[in-house]
């Protein structure tokens, strides 16, 4: 089965899980969540195997994969982690991207706004995938985008599903627009401030999708 396969099921149990069908400690069975999705026990597997990467769930040798307990204390500490980072590669993008590198930022900021517009969050997660990869490579620091990278992943989930809170991915674009502006003009003061403020709202937005859910992802 695909790696696209597993990449879709692990999208949809993340929303399960954040729509509160599995609650923190339970556990997830390979052989049901096949039967639920349809699918063999490879794929099922592989997206378990992905999403214990985020810290979502958690799998414990010889038990199996349970939905992790996540604090409101540990993913704030994972939201300031990310939102520093970011706004550093933001920061050094606006002192070290090419010109050709900011001409691209803003023609990929510019289709978002037409994704944005449409109502298509699924794309417009992907498009928002890579616009924050294009402002990791364009700070041109191997390490730091390596480092920035790691804990996208661990926070993944968290980001999608915000893009399931109605409005959000218009409000996203908005909040992209001052952090294109700052690196096209070479503000890197500024691009920092952008960065910093734009994962706080998505942060925000998260909790809010949570809070108007019957069920809490955290105890």
């Amino acid at each position: 089965m695909s790696g696209t396969t597993a990449d879709k099921l692990g999208e949809s149990l993340a929303q399960a899980i954040f729509a509160g069908e599995f609650g923190p400690g339970v556990r997830l069975d390979e052989q049901q969540l096949a039967h639920r999705f349809a699918v063999s026990r490879t794929p099922v597997r592989e997206a378990l195997r992905q999403l214990s990467m985020t810290g979502l769930i958690e799998i414990r040798p010889r038990r199996g994969a349970f939905v992790s307990e996540v604090s409101p204390a540990q993913l704030e500490e994972l939201f300031v982690a990310m939102g520093e980072l970011e706004a550093t590669c933001a920061r050094l993008s606006a002192i070290s991207m090419s010109t050709t590198e900011r001409r691209r930022l803003q023609a990929h900021h510019e289709n978002m706004g037409v994704i944005a517009q449409s109502g298509e969050a699924a794309a417009f997660a992907e498009a928002n995938h890579a616009f924050h990869t294009m402002i990791y490579a364009g700070a041109h620091n191997a390490v730091l985008a390596e480092m920035t990278a790691a804990m996208r992943r661990r926070l993944l989930p968290f980001r999608r599903a915000q893009f399931d809170l109605e409005g959000r991915p218009p409000r996203s674009h908005a909040e992209h627009d001052t952090v294109v502006q700052a690196v096209v003009r070479g503000d890197a003061g500024g691009a920092h401030a952008a960065m910093l403020h734009h994962v706080t709202l998505v942060e925000e937005s998260f909790e809010e999708l949570i809070a108007a859910r019957a069920e809490p992802l955290v105890s």
